[in-house]
């Protein structure tokens, strides 16, 4: 279960992500370009990411060809 605090975050995230244009649903700008975990496994990725295979990711950003391109990990608020 997420942290209240990194809950928090992973919603300010959520909708810097969303004006930046990064798009959490299929729409008429384009398709889905972020998933988030649990679906995401750092192996999915390949080897470059972790050694641990048991990690997940908060959010990968997919480039327009639905490559891996960007993770963000959500951490709490300590500023």
């Amino acid at each position: 279960m997420t942290n209240p605090k990194e809950a928090s975050a992973r919603i300010k995230i959520n909708k810097l992500l969303e004006e930046s244009g990064w798009r959490f649903d299929d729409t008429e700008k384009g398709k889905t370009n972020i998933q988030l975990e649990p679906g995401v496994k750092y192996s999915e990725l390949g080897d470059d990411f972790e050694h641990n295979i048991h990690g997940f990711i908060d959010f990968l950003l997919l480039d327009k060809d639905g490559r891996a391109l960007v993770v963000v990990e959500a951490k709490k608020e300590w500023l």
